[in-house]
């Protein structure tokens, strides 16, 4: 037989077979702590839809360009259009706006499309949806006496009632000027920030310019959605400047953690495409009203198309919480850890019944109001009347189950409520007032600067999150020391205004000879007197006539300077390292 000719054409490529085996699975290192609002949150995974600018450029297709139809050949025989036919077809932003030619297969559109009397189809409140333009100068946690370089980001956000606007709380953070674009506007209005809450990841905005509020509607507030309902994610994301929309459907429904605030709180998860710059946008359910605000997402490999939404629940008390006190106090969470009582041997040993249930106190946080009516071992059987499982879940809807968190983030700051637990065999129900949870090393600082003092080159610092991420990265859950780690997700605070005190550096100069490596290590005491905060170690330096400072650090070092030289040289390291003062302002009232 002859050889085969092989037709003209590009070279076909050699095709793989896709493997359905699954990827060997890898190890979460994301640590929860389940201290009801969880200690720490910090999946590297789930990840903020950071507010961007930045597009991709446009790729053409591959292959060869179509060819014209025979109409196009020929434009003459072009089909004519009566006067009636023709109109604008151009379309922008879901909207019909631009007028067009009418091409031959708009017209088999046109031609086979039915009516359908009677049905109006809902569309979103997509003109109160706004761009934000936010500038921010982030504190230098590591170098505290100065701030970042400013950098610059956009995001979304929308109109709601009484002239204002809501978007993410990390989209403003650190914010030196706020400014809001309207859709199908040239002209950015400057805003004002009313409110911030960092725990749920929403800030509150308003422009004085009464100019920005004409011909804008408010957005309108459904219902918490059900699972496999439709919603429409609207905003300003990465890929170009006009409005984008997306939609999906709700595939769960929980508690969720927050990134921003490092809390657990009510969330949905969606499959709709949330990007970077889709901060703060709406996402609007098929009857036109505003069910969420994109906030995070969710990247991984094994994993596509996984969106999380806040929903109207949170939104809602943020914007009571602001009405009703002027300012944001936050949501109530219980300061103790719990136990699940899953196991049948457990449940007996602590003295509960076969038709009792409910999870055991491991842990109290002695500042809290709890510390008060609770006891360790206590069985919480129910809260505000609803009874508990033995996981920790309370029924939520139909078929649902939610974790008992959720009950007290309903709650207010100050608001009473009533717990049942048992304790010996005995029943009983207290009645206490719900307050904030504040943790030894807190997960922000609430916009204020850092605090630092400094003796004869000796950085003193308070710890917190953004400090163990200025100082180690964004994987300072691996990299910073195991004694911080340690405190950050085990320890309680001891007193309200206990903090956790370092040597944050060292600024080397004559006087601190030996002591140059000391770096990150917590300060236990000063000349025998236990340190509480920075302020109390400050006024104890600043107080001190003995002859020498003695401080006490962790790991059995101690550090000894002679008062009155350490105290004469500090001016002269201040001077060198051009630090304007030898604290902050906080500490010198």
């Amino acid at each position: 037989m002859g050889e085969v000719k092989r037709k003209r054409g590009r070279k076909p490529k050699n095709s793989k077979a896709d493997s359905l085996d699954f990827p060997p699975p890898t190890t979460a290192t994301a640590t929860s702590v389940a201290m009801v609002m969880d200690d720490v949150f910090s999946v590297s995974n789930v990840e903020l839809m950071d507010p961007a600018s930045t597009s991709k450029p446009h790729q053409n297709r591959r292959g060869r360009p179509k060819k014209l139809s025979k109409h196009m050949e020929n434009p003459d025989k072009f089909p004519q259009l009566s006067p009636s036919r023709r109109g604008p077809r151009g379309v922008e932003n879901g909207e019909f706006t631009a007028s067009g030619d009418v091409f031959p297969s708009d017209i088999a559109l046109e031609r086979v499309q039915p009516e359908w009397p009677g049905i109006v189809r809902v569309v979103p409140a997509m003109d109160a949806v706004v761009k934000v333009f936010c500038v921010h100068t982030e504190p230098n946690f590591s170098l505290p006496w100065q701030r970042k370089r400013q950098y610059s980001s956009s995001s979304s956000g929308f109109v709601i009632g009484g002239r204002r606007v809501l978007t993410n709380a990390h989209s403003v953070e650190h914010h030196t000027q706020v400014k809001l674009k309207k859709r199908g506007s040239d002209t950015k209005y400057l805003a004002t920030v009313l409110a911030i809450g960092t725990e749920c990841d929403i800030a509150m905005l308003t422009v004085d310019d009464d100019e920005f509020w004409v011909g804008v509607s408010p957005v309108e507030f459904g219902e918490l959605p059900a699972l496999q309902d439709a919603v429409t994610v609207v905003g300003y994301p990465i890929g170009g400047d006009t409005i984008s929309v997306t939609s999906g459907v709700v595939s769960r429904i929980e508690i969720l953690s927050y990134v921003h605030g490092s809390t657990e709180l009510l969330g949905l998860q969606i499959d709709a495409a949330i990007n970077s710059g889709n901060s703060g946008g709406p996402a609007f359910n098929d009857k036109g009203n505003c069910v969420g605000i994109a906030f995070q997402s969710l990247k991984h490999e094994d994993a596509e198309n996984i969106g999380y939404v806040i929903p109207t629940p949170v939104i809602l008390h943020f914007i009571r919480d602001y009405e009703k006190n002027g300012a944001y106090t936050g949501f109530p969470i219980l300061g103790l850890e719990w136990q699940k009582m899953e196991n049948p041997d457990l449940c007996e040993a602590m003295g509960m019944k076969k038709d009792q249930k409910g999870v055991r106190i491991r842990r109290i946080d002695p500042t809290g109001p709890e510390s008060k009516v609770l006891k360790p071992s206590d069985i919480i059987l129910g809260f505000d009347g609803v009874d508990i499982a033995n996981d920790g879940t309370v029924p939520f809807r139909h078929g649902e189950r939610i974790g008992f968190s959720y009950l007290v983030s309903q709650k207010y700051t100050g608001d009473s409520a009533t717990i049942k637990v048992l304790r010996n065999s005995e029943t009983l129900s207290f009645n206490y007032q719900l307050a904030t949870y504040r943790r030894l090393i807190p997960a922000h600082n609430e916009g204020k600067p850092p605090s630092y003092y400094i003796i004869a080159g000796f950085v003193f610092s308070t710890v917190s999150v953004p400090y163990l991420r200025s100082e180690y990265g964004k994987d300072y859950e691996y990299e910073a020391p195991v004694k911080l780690l340690d405190k950050l997700l085990h320890s309680m605070p001891q007193s309200p205004d206990e903090q956790l005190v370092v040597v944050s550096q060292v600024l080397v100069a004559d006087i601190n000879i030996g002591y140059e490596d000391i770096v990150n290590t917590q300060v236990l005491a000063f000349n025998g007197k236990p340190v509480k905060n920075l302020k109390s170690l400050a006024n104890m330096v600043e107080s001190c006539d003995d002859e020498f400072l003695k401080f006490d650090l962790e790991y059995q070092q101690i550090v000894v300077l002679r008062t009155s030289t350490a105290k004469a040289a500090t001016l002269d390291i201040l001077a060198t390292h051009c630090i304007p003062s030898a604290m902050s302002n906080d500490l010198k009232t």
